[in-house]
């Protein structure tokens, strides 16, 4: 079974090994032997490495060159959230060490453990057969479950976020941040804006929430690709609204008759899958919640995809970032807008 490979750094994202190896040798404890740096290649957000110290290997996590939205890199925030879920919510990795100090990488970053498992992205691991996809599918939902169950408070995770007033304040800010990185007019990404606007609902509730909750975010064990070993990348967990936590989730879970492109997301379309309808009536049964309003969060989470991917190829057409993986995603992007027209025309996942 392949499990996630890193690979070599790609160009322009090159950390100072000397300086890298000296901090750890000096602040993480046991640390011993020469560094080598390999980089793990997907994802489009925060960067991250493989990082063998001697015969210890770890995973290193910093903010993506040329980015300047400091709250959706803030690594002492991820770093604050792993080391309070770990002893609570066993899946997620172990942090060991967490620099402030830009002067070591030019930003923050933090070090865990490494952990090792499948990751499920584009191409389908060999035997993941519709009964495997089915497993993986309910493996995922109860860990999004299980997380939007989680005591926060007892976590230590009360002062995360403002659950009050959350829904209107990611509408307005993925509006504004949609704004700020418009390059191309897309129909769709225009009427979500005025859509979402005119129909936020009342607050469903409070719960941590990971808000970019998907395959690609799940580490599963090799043996049983059914079992969910680590959930992965929290730089955007906070208290909020669950429906919207839900509402991203569904943003990505592109199903068999979907545009091609939104395929590329992942393997939610693959035989096996629930359809978002059925996932959202899985997780209603789970949860108790009323999901009776759930196109709206369907739609701010098609809305917050297509942001996400405006602003990453608004850098890469300023040249701030040269990962050739960025200059299609205007397409995508088009793809997405059709999807929030359909949503809104049909009221239908």
């Amino acid at each position: 079974m392949m499990t996630d490979q890193p690979t070599q750094i790609r160009p322009g994202e090159e950390l100072d090994t000397a300086r890298l190896q000296a901090y750890l040798l000096e602040h993480l404890p046991g640390a011993r032997g020469s560094l080598e740096v390999l980089q793990f290649p997907s994802g489009f957000s925060n960067l991250t490495y493989l990082l063998r110290l001697g015969e210890q290997e770890l995973v290193l996590r910093r903010p993506p060159f040329g980015a300047n939205i400091r709250t959706a890199h803030d690594m002492g925030r991820e770093y604050r959230i792993l080391l309070a879920l770990k002893p609570v919510y066993p899946k997620v990795p172990q942090p060991l060490l967490y620099c402030a100090d830009e002067n070591v990488l030019g930003a923050p970053f933090y070090v865990m453990e490494r952990l090792h498992g499948v990751i499920l992205r584009t191409q389908p691991p060999a035997g993941l057969t519709p009964e495997r996809m089915r497993g993986v599918c309910q493996a995922a939902l109860e860990a999004l479950v299980e997380l939007h169950s989680l005591d926060y408070q007892k976590a230590g995770l009360g002062d995360l976020g403002r659950p009050e007033g959350y829904v209107e304040r990611q509408v307005r800010g993925w509006i504004e941040r949609y704004q700020k990185a418009r390059t191309d007019t897309i129909p769709g990404m225009e009427r979500a804006m005025e859509w979402l606007t005119a129909h936020m609902p009342s607050e469903s509730g409070t719960a941590l929430i990971h808000n970019d909750f998907k395959y690609d975010n799940l580490l599963l064990d090799p043996a049983d690709l059914t079992r969910v070993i680590a959930v992965l990348d929290w730089e955007m967990a906070t208290l909020g609204d669950p429906l919207m936590d839900l509402g991203t989730t569904l943003g990505y879970w592109a199903q068999e008759d979907d545009p091609p492109g939104l395929k590329r997301f992942g393997l939610t379309h693959l035989p096996g899958n629930l359809s978002r309808a059925e996932l959202v009536e899985a997780y209603a049964a789970r949860t108790g919640r009323d999901v009776s309003n759930m196109v709206f969060y369907y739609v701010f989470g098609l809305f917050k995809v297509g942001v996400i991917m405006q602003q990453i190829y608004a850098r890469y057409q300023k040249g701030l970032t040269r990962d050739e993986r960025f200059g299609v995603l205007i397409h995508l992007i088009g793809e997405i807008g059709q999807k929030i027209q359909k949503a809104i025309g049909t009221g239908k996942l």
